[in-house]
């Protein structure tokens, strides 16, 4: 842990001597952590920024974005990560930790939208799920049949007796860790909008919304959900292996490996680049990086690596980023973006 002037002569390092000296006391490279879903886009623009050699090729790390969000909130100084990926918006008890810490000048950068996929191999058939019918094959305790005001555990074990028209496969579907935005955003997409189908449960909101939040929110423990960390491409591969499977996980994947695995509609839309820039997939959210602002002007080449991340080349209509499966900003969206970020460091 660094004392407080240890940290100030950290900070002051490399405006009197240089990246070369600063090399020595902190860190000459950009650190980011957070997002399994924004990581790939994350490294294919650290790969971009470092080919340029001006700089040093960012150091981006997978660990889900609540994981990126502790890391980056943890302080300032260069133990501490520069950059937080994230498939969904910063909480606000996130700033307010950040902000024990030091941490309060933070610049949120949007840079694009991405839909969460339920996908199965191509080996079987294709689903057709509602987010009624993921509700209930999911959560850990589901309205009873017999009385619906009533809550048990869940009894489903095959998608068929949710559904008679789905398969008669075991309900086994692969997902991301209580860290991840990928959990947060199903749940708040799929979990809470399958439980609105059921009035009683709906009503709860208003009434009672921590009763309604762990009703909505609790997964299924008993093997219908499996936890399979923070690596999309290990599900991808577990779907190929085993084609009774689905799998959750940001549509990027799904585009990398659509010769191999499909994505299931959701309340009848497939999902497509098209439908999630128009939000016509019901499951679509945005994407994001944060920027500590202390840190620009500080470690070497933040305020250039974020130019090249909102750049025409990489996150505009025919973008490297476009042709890994983001779904890119309006132009309108983007010039907000990118005023945003011309100068991080106020």
């Amino acid at each position: 842990m660094f004392t407080k002037r240890a940290l100030l002569s950290v900070l002051v390092v490399p405006a009197v001597l240089g990246s070369a000296a600063f090399a020595q006391a902190g860190r000459d490279y950009i650190s980011a952590a957070g997002s399994s879903t924004v990581y790939p886009f994350a490294t294919t623009v650290a790969e971009q920024f470092g080919k340029a050699g001006k700089f040093k090729t960012p150091k981006i790390e997978s660990v889900g974005t609540g994981g990126g969000f502790k890391l980056f909130c943890n302080g300032v100084g260069a133990q501490y990560t520069d950059i937080s990926t994230a498939s969904r918006a910063i909480k606000a008890s996130e700033r307010d930790s950040c902000a024990k810490a030091g941490v309060k000048d933070i610049v949120e950068v949007k840079i694009g939208y991405d839909g969460i996929t339920v996908a199965n191999s191509k080996k079987a058939p294709l689903f057709k799920l509602t987010r009624k019918e993921l509700y209930l094959a999911l959560a850990k305790q589901v309205p009873d049949p017999d009385n619906t005001q009533n809550l048990i555990a869940n009894p489903y074990k095959t998608w068929n007796q949710i559904n008679k028209a789905l398969p008669a496969y075991k309900i086994e579907v692969l997902g991301p860790p209580p860290t991840s935005g990928t959990r947060d955003a199903f749940v708040e997409l799929v979990m809470q909008a399958g439980c609105n189908n059921f009035a009683w449960i709906k009503a709860l909101k208003d009434v009672d919304e921590a009763r309604f939040n762990k009703v909505c929110n609790s997964i299924r423990e008993d093997g219908g959900y499996v936890e399979a960390g923070e690596n999309d491409n290990l599900i991808v591969q577990k779907l190929q292996s085993n084609s009774n499977a689905l799998g959750i996980f940001g549509y990027s994947f799904l585009e990398e490996n659509i010769s191999q695995i499909q994505g299931s509609t959701i309340d009848g839309v497939a999902p497509t680049f098209e439908n999630i820039a128009t939000s016509t997939y019901p499951v679509s959210r945005p994407l994001y990086f944060y920027v500590k602002s202390a840190h620009v002007g500080v470690i070497p080449g933040i305020q250039e690596f974020v130019n090249e991340f909102v750049s025409d080349r990489s996150m505009g209509a025919e973008g490297y980023l476009v042709n890994k499966g983001l779904v890119p900003l309006s132009k309108d969206e983007l010039a907000k973006v990118r005023k945003t970020v011309a100068v991080l460091k106020k």
